[in-house]
């Protein structure tokens, strides 16, 4: 299957078919995609659903997570990922990109563009990652207003709320806003950076009907739990954000490492994903067939290791 046979792409809107799997039960697992490739890993692997991290996309553009990227180029993000995974997508909305106006366009912005759902944030800009310290926060009736823009503005998008507010104004205060936020149109919440099971816990107990998303990031404040457990205490999703990205850049830097140390990459090769793996994730035969004019690709093998060997 590939994008260009419209036949083969889902005939319902991305953000409905969201909505449905964040309602189904059981836990809704969204790991993080922060390319094209990456994209079609993760389908590959049974996920149906997909997430872009904020954070992955501009580290990825070798920038520093601090609102520099621009709906513009979220919006390239957001469709290579559609586009290559046909799966419903939830993008890192920062804090909208400004105010009520600008929270509406960048909605339409990243509808358009392909996006199921978005989140978007109380932070105040520059805005930092959730598990920085010394984060500031717009009110709760700005951050509501925001909310009910993005609500208005949207047809099927599925909107999350993230509130930032436990570290600062702590459980009570995070729960209050996450009750103003879904008032105010929001379809789920999403409380960052608790620091503890008890934390997850009675945020879940105080908000029993609400859908929340659970953050499960690495190096973080917040402790690693798996998909079942944050389950168990009453949450709808969970995200890895940035995994993919971070698991790719540990194996570039150990690639460039190798070649500047031994001159070259035979040391590596076992690591690589070969020729053959990389063209069956990219559906490179069913782009091929699309066109009978194109010659059928044989793969060269010269310096490729023989993993089937003894």
């Amino acid at each position: 299957m590939t994008y260009l046979v419209g036949k083969d792409l889902p005939a319902t809107p991305a953000g409905q078919r969201f909505m449905e799997m964040m309602h189904r039960k059981g836990i809704m697992q969204i790991p993080g995609a922060h390319n094209g490739q990456a994209a079609l890993q993760a389908k590959d692997c049974g996920f149906g659903a997909l997430y872009l991290s904020g954070a992955a996309m501009t580290a990825s553009m070798g920038l520093p997570d601090l609102g520099i990227i621009t709906i513009d180029e979220v919006c390239f993000f957001i469709r290579q990922v559609v586009r290559a995974s046909g799966l419903p997508v939830l993008v890192d909305g920062d804090t909208g990109y400004g105010e009520t106006l600008n929270v509406m366009n960048m909605v339409r912005a990243f509808e358009e563009a392909g996006a199921a759902a978005v989140h978007i944030e109380d932070q105040v800009l520059p805005k930092k990652c959730g598990h920085l310290n010394d984060k500031k926060l717009v009110s709760p009736q700005e951050m509501a207003q925001k909310v009910a823009a993005a609500a208005r503005a949207r047809r099927d998008m599925v909107v999350i709320a993230r509130t930032d507010a436990a570290g600062s104004e702590g459980l009570d205060g995070a729960v209050a806003r996450a009750r103003l936020y879904y008032e105010a149109g929001a379809d789920a919440i999403f409380p960052e950076a608790l620091i503890s099971e008890d934390m997850f816990r009675e945020f879940a107990r105080r908000l029993p009907d609400v859908p929340l998303l659970a953050n499960m990031t690495e190096f973080g404040r917040s402790p690693y739990f798996t998909a079942s457990e944050f389950e168990d205490m009453g949450y709808s999703m969970i995200i890895w954000p940035v995994s993919s990205l971070r698991a790719a850049n540990k194996a570039q830097a150990d690639l460039y490492a190798t070649i500047a140390r031994t001159g070259g990459t035979h040391a590596m090769l076992e690591r690589m994903q070969t020729r053959e793996e990389l063209y069956k994730t990219l559906r490179y035969y069913d782009y091929e067939t699309l066109d009978a004019g194109i010659v059928a690709t044989v793969l060269p093998h010269i310096g490729q290791p023989d993993r089937n060997a003894a």
